[in-house]
Order: structure tokens, then C-alpha cells, then sequence
């Protein structure tokens, strides 16, 4: 843009400074973007996304972008692999962040049995500024690994205040995963997609579990101990369930050392075409 005169008025600046400083300061959260830069490279690259707020708490989301055949891993990666570690501490007024992890898929590989995401997936996040009456600028550093034939690590830096000016497409890509994201369903629940009974045996080293699911589906269940360093095996589907359920068993593996199954509190994930679903269970 051409300027009509490039030596404005000496008596005119401190006048115009001031109006323009109070223009831009009202615009800036009409103008604010909705979603940050990308930072990657030919695998995969990641952005933050800004949602419209919930009242008092603020929506957004991570989303990460993977080259085709690429894949990065859930919060619990299975046989492989290590979890997306994230590190908001850079951030202004924020008080708390939460991170929800939409249904993974499960990937039989080279690597065994994973559990993660592949094409493009958005990871919803609850923001809680610490002043209210301020915007978040929220800083992340995100460390996380992408696979095809071999896993290489990655890392990302993103920034985007919020709450930001939420386009559609924006807002529409956050509500879509939070709808992927599993809620809280207790055991034995009569409903379409239900954890219907686990069971275990005292001393015993396996599980079994019965899963409900809508008709025509085929459930995909995971299962994650009370503590990260639980690396429990993939429960596998098995016969024996009754009518419409599904069964499926796996072993009491992959415990740490000095850990006890007798007590542990277990999460199970469920999904089954558009429902998702997660149940607690303790161990007697």
C-alpha cells in the first residue's frame, strides 16, 4: 500500500498515536486468529485451534497433521511407542489446562500392538484463565513421535491467545472431536455401548470383560492401569459372550515392579461407530 506522505506532521503523531492505540487495543479481539501457525515439517505438523468459549471456561484444541502412512500415539501407546508430552508452562493467565483424547485406533505393525491416530487428529483442551477478566495466551511445547517404518521423534512450539475470534471451520473441528472424546459410563449401564460385567478372579492373571454394543458394530476396547507405567496388553476379542454382547480377555501383564493387581483401579475405553464410552473397574 502506497503511503500519501511518509513525514507526517510532527504536530499531528502524538494526536494520531494515541487514536491508533486505542483503535487497535478495541480491535484486537475481533481480529485475533483462530488458530496459530503450523509448526512441522514433511511428516507431520501441528497447530492450536481456538473454539468458542464455555461460559467462563475456554475451548480449543491441538491439532496435529500426519503425512499419509504416518501415525502418532495415544496417551497409552500399547506394545510401542511413547505419548505426546505437553508443556503449557509459558503461557500467560493461565490457571489450568486439561487435555481430552478423542477414540484412538489400534494398529498391529512391526512395533506389535499400538494405539494412536493417524491422517489428522484434534486433541480438544478446557482452558481456566487465572484472571477472568483477561485472555490466555496460551504457549505450548509439545514432544511427541511420529512412525511409519521407524518412529522419529518431534517437536513443536505453538502460541495463540484465546479466547480467539472462532471461525466454522475452527470451531466445528473442536466440537468434532470433543464428541470423540469418551464419556463417563458406569459399569453394567443399560445402554447401546456399555462396559455389561468384568471379571477376575482372585489370583488369577486374566481378565474378562463383556461389552454391549449397538447392532452391526464391531467394538474396539483398551484398557489402562491406575498409573502411566502400567503397560497392560490389548484385550483381545473372545467367544463365549452372551447374546449381543461382545467378550473380550486379556492378561494381568506389564505391571511395575512391586505392584499389586488386587486393589487397582483399571479404565476401560470403548467404541463402537459414533459412541464412545470409558468405565472404571476395581480389582478385588
Amino acid at each position: 500500500m502506497k503511503l500519501m506522505s511518509d513525514r507526517p506532521a510532527r504536530s499531528l503523531r502524538p494526536a494520531f498515536a494515541t487514536i491508533c492505540h486505542a483503535l487497535c487495543w478495541f480491535a484486537l479481539p475481533a481480529a485475533a486468529a483462530d488458530t496459530s501457525a503450523w509448526d512441522g515439517d514433511s511428516r507431520s505438523a501441528v497447530r492450536l485451534l481456538a473454539a468458542r468459549p464455555d461460559g467462563s471456561l475456554l475451548r480449543g484444541g491441538i491439532e496435529i497433521n500426519m503425512a499419509p502412512g504416518w501415525k502418532t500415539y495415544w496417551r497409552y501407546p500399547g506394545d510401542a511407542g511413547v505419548p505426546p508430552h505437553f508443556d503449557f508452562s509459558e503461557s500467560e493467565n493461565l490457571g489450568r489446562v486439561d487435555v481430552l483424547w478423542p477414540a484412538p485406533v489400534r494398529f498391529a505393525d512391526a512395533e506389535g500392538n499400538t494405539i494412536g491416530y493417524k491422517g489428522d487428529v484434534v486433541l480438544p483442551l478446557r482452558v481456566e484463565p487465572k484472571d477472568g477478566s483477561r485472555a490466555v495466551v496460551l504457549r505450548l511445547k509439545l514432544d511427541y513421535a511420529v512412525c511409519e517404518k521407524l518412529c522419529v521423534p518431534a517437536q513443536a512450539k505453538v502460541e495463540l491467545p484465546l479466547p480467539g475470534d472462532a471461525s466454522a471451520a475452527s470451531e466445528a473441528a473442536v466440537a468434532r472431536a470433543e464428541k470423540r472424546v469418551p464419556r463417563p459410563v458406569a459399569l453394567g449401564a443399560r445402554q447401546p455401548l456399555a462396559i455389561a460385567s468384568v471379571r477376575h478372579e482372585k489370583g488369577s492373571a486374566q481378565v474378562s470383560v463383556d461389552v454391549a454394543a449397538p447392532a452391526g458394530t464391531e467394538p474396539s476396547l483398551f484398557v489402562e492401569g491406575p498409573a502411566p507405567d502400567w503397560a497392560l496388553p490389548l484385550p483381545e476379542p473372545a467367544a463365549g459372550a452372551p447374546q449381543g454382547q461382545r467378550r473380550f480377555v486379556f492378561a494381568l501383564e506389564g505391571l511395575p515392579p512391586g505392584a499389586r493387581a488386587e486393589g487397582a483401579v483399571l479404565k476401560f475405553t470403548a467404541a463402537a461407530a459414533d459412541q464412545v464410552i470409558e468405565t472404571t473397574f476395581r480389582l478385588e
